[in-house]
């Protein structure tokens, strides 16, 4: 059995390993990194459940995007668990009707037109503009979207559609914790971040300020520098 500390790594909307890639990189030589992805679920206790059977014991905890909702899941469930916790690009309040219609429409247009279209209207605003002419940062997105199916990414967004109101958890958050964002993050601004942290007895504020809301592929060594503060 290894002696080396566990990270579990929770994946967003549409996304896969390649998400967290540069975080596997620099931290593979100190921690388990366990990389769980909800590819299929549609819900987050479905979700919860596939990273809480993916690590065993006691592990630092990180989520970006839908991955952060899927965090505060697992803190629901299994608080003793978490030795520490980071929150990347990600909100704690439940959806309203404005956002619902905004994710169906986009499940609609992946059911007319395919996840390429769906790629091509969802994410330049997710990425920041002086990105856009990253090719291979752009490419290895769509890549992570067009590998899933409309079936899935329907199944995704209902869960996040049907999500908890996470905000009463965040005073019982005690843990060593880092809540972090892009500036550029439009899905999930920098002032939704400031009020969890202010809500998290033991939470540190980290912006990005060069990544949008694909900060962990964007600014890899800003989140890896926040992350080796976070986990030392």
């Amino acid at each position: 059995m290894s002696q080396r500390p566990t990270l579990l790594l929770c994946c967003g909307l549409l996304c896969d390993a390649r998400v967290w890639a540069p975080q596997k990189a620099a931290f593979e030589t100190d921690f388990d990194i366990v990389i769980v992805d909800f590819i299929g679920l549609d819900s987050f206790d479905d979700m919860a459940d596939k990273a809480l059977t993916a690590a065993s014991g006691r592990f630092a905890l990180a989520g970006h995007s839908m991955g952060g909702r899927v965090a505060f899941e697992i803190f629901r469930r299994a608080p003793e668990r978490i030795e520490r916790l980071a929150l990347l690009d990600t909100g704690a309040i439940p959806g309203d009707a404005a956002e619902i219609e905004g994710r169906m429409k986009l499940v609609r247009l992946g059911y007319e037109k395919g996840m390429r279209a769906v790629a091509d209207v969802w994410l330049p605003p997710m990425v920041r503009a002086e990105h856009h002419a990253n090719r291979s940062l752009m490419n290895d997105i769509v890549d992570m979207i067009c590998n899933s199916t409309p079936e899935i990414f329907e199944r995704q967004q209902r869960a996040l559609i049907n999500r908890r109101d996470f905000v009463p958890l965040l005073p019982k958050m005690t843990c060593p914790a880092l809540v972090a964002t892009g500036r550029y993050d439009a899905w999930s601004p920098v002032s939704a971040h400031e009020e969890m942290a202010a809500r998290m007895p033991n939470a540190k504020l980290v912006v990005f300020e060069e990544a949008g809301h694909m900060s962990t592929l964007e600014t890899p060594d800003d989140v890896n520098r926040a992350f080796a503060n976070w986990l030392a």
